[in-house]
């Protein structure tokens, strides 16, 4: 087992200063010896993406040369860590956006390496840290239909291609996702003059009457504080809003929009960072690429069941091979065969133990464990320990 060195990302969206968890993880695991106090901290990368790669804290050695050691991997890894683990504090929000299935990822970088910069598909899993807010999948139709019909700026964007709200109920489910690639491709497609004159009428009207405005309304008013007539700001309407309590958790998979607002968690995904972006952002936003692609299922929105494996042991095992994050709150042995594996301690301290080494942890450590620490033990923990652990389950 080796204690590990990591990066930080001081992407503009994220937390201030000691506000962020990332900072505080960063200085307190001797990540970073400074934070500043005017300086974004985003996120917290744990791997061996190129982009912010890990190492050894005792030697500087790449963890991705620690990993070609005799027995660190098993051999479903390939060679390689297939994940990407990272914690996130969100100040405010991200591009809505998806990523590419396998297939597609592989076309988009060949054609456009410059905006696909690798030729692999990013499934993501986030579990709240604190309370998180998000937008993830399209509401149910019902709803959609609802705001289509409330929201005049809505229809008059839409024009002659309101006839396919009807659409949305439609008993035929084919027909109900028919309508809405319908009606999402015309709202994206619009130019940025036309989306800009209709998204400030609708804020106009919003800001006259603020004492009855609802969340989604109150939503739509700071997104586009933060990004003034951009067609993201419309998402609210037809995206799910909600929130992650800490420990609840969501997956993405390929081509589901979403984008996180605010809020702290920790992330696992494949180690890729393809990103199709659909509003929110100044960066290239693939338009088409995006509405031929989208997942256009409608439905509540997709909190993933967890499995509590003990009191203090909760797995997160979405559906996809490449990852899966165990939860630990407090003293005990885990077993994880032929996986090697990262841990991070999120709040408070134990100690480590496994093979012949004993490592203290504290809030902030990150751990690789080789495959051939097939069990360790956590011991004297704080009542505050918390610590997750991403891995490639065995098939």
């Amino acid at each position: 087992m080796q204690k590990l060195k990591c990066k930080v990302q001081n992407y503009d969206w994220g937390k201030i200063g000691k506000e962020s968890t990332v900072a505080q993880l960063a200085h307190n695991g001797n990540h970073t010896s400074t934070v500043q106090e005017d300086k974004p901290y985003a996120e917290f990368w744990m791997g061996v993406h190129p982009n912010g790669p890990s190492e050894c804290s005792a030697d500087g050695v790449p963890l991705s040369e620690m990993i070609k050691a005799p027995n660190s991997l098993g051999d479903h890894e390939e060679g390689t860590l297939q994940f990407l683990f990272k914690v996130l504090s969100v100040r405010k929000a991200l591009s809505i956006q998806t990523h590419p299935t396998k297939e597609q990822a592989r076309l988009l970088h060949a054609t456009d390496p410059k905006n696909y910069p690798d030729d692999n598909h990013k499934p993501e899993m986030a579990i709240a840290l604190t309370t998180f807010e998000l937008l993830c999948g399209f509401r149910p139709a019902e709803e959609i239909y609802h705001h289509i019909r409330k929201y005049p700026e809505l229809r008059r964007l839409l024009g002659e291609q309101c006839c396919h709200m009807e659409d949305l109920l439609n008993s035929i489910h084919e027909m109900q996702l028919q309508a809405l690639q319908k009606i999402f491709t015309t709202i994206w497609s619009s130019s940025p003059e036309t989306i800009s004159q209709y998204v400030g009428e609708l804020v106009k009207r919003l800001q006259n009457d603020k004492e009855k405005i609802n969340d989604v309304e109150k939503l739509i008013l700071r997104l586009n504080g933060d990004y003034p007539g951009d067609v993201g700001v419309l998402a609210p309407l037809l995206l799910n809003y909600f929130t992650l309590e800490p420990g609840q958790a969501t997956f993405l998979g390929p081509n589901r929009p979403h984008a996180y607002l605010f809020g702290d968690c920790v992330e696992c995904m494949s180690c890729s960072d393809n990103t199709i972006r659909a509003g929110l952002t100044p960066k290239f936003k693939d338009i088409s690429t995006l509405c031929k692609n989208m997942d256009y299922t409608m439905g509540p929105p997709p909190i993933m069941e967890i499995k509590r494996e003990s009191e203090h042991l909760v797995l997160y095992a979405p559906n996809t091979p490449e990852f899966a994050v165990q939860q630990i709150t407090a003293n005990q042995t885990i077993v994880l065969p032929d996986s090697s594996s990262i841990l991070i301690v999120t709040s408070g301290s134990a100690t480590i133990s496994g093979d012949v080494q004993k490592i203290s942890l504290e809030k902030g450590s990150v751990i690789f464990i080789p495959k051939h620490t097939q069990s360790f033990s956590i011991e004297g923990s704080t009542a505050d320990f918390c610590a997750y652990q991403a891995f490639m389950p065995k098939p």
